[in-house]
């Protein structure tokens, strides 16, 4: 489904991503793994469309999107769920969720709805609050809500584990490995290397805007200079 290849990224003169081939077929769940400052959030909002390539192409189900724009990757299905959530803090939480359906036909809102509803009950019942009064779980429930009302063919998933307890954590992770079993297209950027290898069919490493290793998630998990990088084992 996504074909990236030799993709190239710079903010002014520094280069954020250097030459990376990645791929993700459809219905997998792709992690990619590296520290901070690697590059793994340019990479994501490089796909997305809201970080220009310096080089490289991006295909996506066959078409060069490599200059599309963010609505038409949106149209096309490409949708991320941001870094730090990024939610409307004074909007209400449903307004919130439709605002992630702006590329939808307005028959599909209701359907759409129940559907994230059902996802994260929690949500329904704080339909009319303020997304800022929200904590910083269900923030990411709505973030991750508000994306699949677009209705998603590749979901790009940045960080959604960041800042959150252990059992928000677990909870958020469970979701992820649910809509994966719902044949949804995941790439996830997760600090937590562990639980995203965990979860994931495959994996890229990704240091100083490289690809160094790439394989089976259950390989990387094995990989001693992963364990050692980035399991702390």
């Amino acid at each position: 489904m996504l074909d990236v290849a030799r993709l190239g990224s710079r903010y002014g003169r520094i280069p954020a991503l250097a030459g990376v081939d990645l791929r993700v077929g459809e219905g997998e769940l792709v992690a990619l793994v590296g520290g901070n400052g690697a590059g793994k959030t340019t990479l994501l909002r490089v796909l997305s469309g809201v970080q220009p390539a310096s080089a490289g192409s991006v295909r996506f189900d066959g078409d060069d999107v490599t200059r599309a724009s963010p609505r038409a990757r949106v149209k096309m299905g490409i949708v991320q769920v941001p870094e730090g959530r990024q939610v409307f803090a004074p909007m209400s939480v449903e307004d919130n969720l439709r605002l992630g359906a702006f590329t939808r036909p307005a028959s599909d809102l209701g359907a759409a709805l129940a559907r994230v509803f059902d996802l994260f009950p929690v949500l329904r019942t704080k339909r009319r609050d303020a997304a800022g009064t929200l904590s910083g779980g269900q923030q990411q429930m709505l973030a991750i809500g508000r994306a699949l009302m677009a209705k998603p063919r590749l979901l790009l998933l940045d960080e959604p584990g960041m800042g959150l307890a252990p059992r928000l954590c677990a909870e958020i992770f469970a979701v992820i490995r649910a809509l994966k079993d719902a044949a949804t297209t995941i790439l996830l950027v997760d600090q937590n290397a562990r639980a995203a290898l965990a979860i994931a069919d495959r994996a890229y490493v990704l240091e100083t805007g490289r690809v160094t290793l790439a394989g089976p998630a259950g390989d990387l998990l094995d990989n001693p200079r992963v364990r050692e990088a980035y399991l702390g084992l």
